[in-house]
C-alpha cells in the first residue's frame, strides 16, 4: 500500500552510470522497448515523488531519457560514487538543503513504487536523522551466511546501528549448525534483517557526504553507509515484508527480468 499522502514535495534521483564492467552500456539496455533506466523512472513515477529526475553521465542517458518524457541532467564523468552524483544533482537542482531525496538505483527496473514512498516518509517522520533506508526479514540460512547480502542491525526506536556483509546479529548458541549447513538449522529469533539499497537523504547532507573523511571500516566492508555512522549521524530504517525484485548487475539478470516483466504482462 503507498503511503503517498505523507510523502508529498520529495525528489527521486536516479544515478546512471554508462559504464559496467559486468553489462556495458547498462543503463541503456532494452527492456521490452525500452532503456533500463527509464524504466526505472517510470517506476519511480508511480510513487508520491513531486520530481523523478536521472543523473546521468553520459549525453546518450540524457537523450534516451528525453525520448521517453523522463527528466534527466548531465553530471561529471568523474565521480567515486552514485552519492557524489547525486550530490552533484542537488546542486544543479538547487534543492534546498531541508528537502527529501531518494535515491533508486538505476539498475532496479522493478522497485515497488510503496518502498519509495515509505523510504522517504521514514526520513520524514524521523528530524534525528539524516537518513533513511529499508530492510526486509532474512527467511534463508543460504543469505544469512551470504556476504554479497548485507545485513543490519536496529535500535529500539529502529534506527540502524550498524551494517556487514557478515551473519549479524550472531547468534552466540546457534551458530554451529548454521555454518555447518546442517539439515534442519534454523535462524536466530528475532530473525535477522537484510538491508536493502536504497537511501532517503536530506539535500544538505547529501550535498556534505562527498567531502566526509572516509571510514575505516566503510574500506574493510565495501559499504559506504558506514561513513554515516562513523561520523555520529543517523540512518532511520523502514522495515518492510515484502524482498525487492531482482536488480540487474549481469546479462543473466537482464534476461531474467525481461522474462518477469513479460510474465507480469
Amino acid at each position: 500500500m503507498s503511503v503517498q499522502g505523507a510523502t508529498q514535495g520529495f525528489t527521486v534521483l536516479i544515478p546512471a552510470r554508462l559504464a559496467s564492467s559486468r553489462l556495458p552500456d547498462k543503463p541503456l539496455a532494452d527492456i521490452a522497448g525500452m532503456p533500463m533506466v527509464v524504466r526505472v523512472a517510470q517506476r519511480a513515477m508511480h510513487s508520491g515523488a513531486s520530481r523523478v529526475v536521472v543523473a546521468a553521465d553520459d549525453a546518450r542517458i540524457v537523450e534516451a531519457c528525453a525520448a521517453h518524457g523522463v527528466q534527466a541532467l548531465l553530471t561529471r564523468t568523474d565521480h567515486a560514487s552514485g552519492s557524489d552524483r547525486l550530490a552533484e544533482a542537488c546542486t544543479q537542482l538547487g534543492l534546498p538543503d531541508g528537502a527529501v531525496v531518494v535515491n533508486v538505483q538505476g539498475d532496479e527496473p522493478l522497485i515497488e513504487p510503496a518502498l519509495i514512498d515509505a523510504v522517504a516518509a521514514e526520513l520524514q517522520r524521523r528530524s534525528d536523522c539524516v537518513m533513511s533506508t529499508a530492510a526486509h526479514a532474512i527467511a534463508s540460512t543460504a543469505d544469512f551466511l551470504n556476504p554479497n547480502v548485507v545485513k543490519v542491525v536496529l535500535d529500539r526506536l529502529g534506527t540502524a546501528l550498524y551494517f556487514s556483509r557478515a551473519p549479524i546479529a550472531w547468534w552466540r548458541d546457534g551458530m554451529a549448525p548454521l555454518l555447518e549447513s546442517s539439515p534442519g538449522a534454523a535462524l536466530p529469533s528475532p530473525a535477522p534483517l537484510r538491508h536493502i539499497g536504497i537511501y532517503g537523504y536530506r539535500a544538505g547532507f547529501l550535498r556534505q557526504f562527498p567531502s566526509l573523511e572516509p571510514a575505516p571500516l566503510e574500506h574493510t566492508e565495501s559499504l559506504e553507509q558506514l561513513r554515516v555512522l562513523w561520523h555520529g549521524q543517523r540512518i532511520a530504517v523502514h522495515l518492510t515484508e515484502h524482498a525487492p525484485g531482482p536488480g540487474v548487475d549481469t546479462p543473466e539478470d537482464l534476461r531474467r527480468v525481461r522474462e518477469l516483466l513479460l510474465a507480469r504482462r
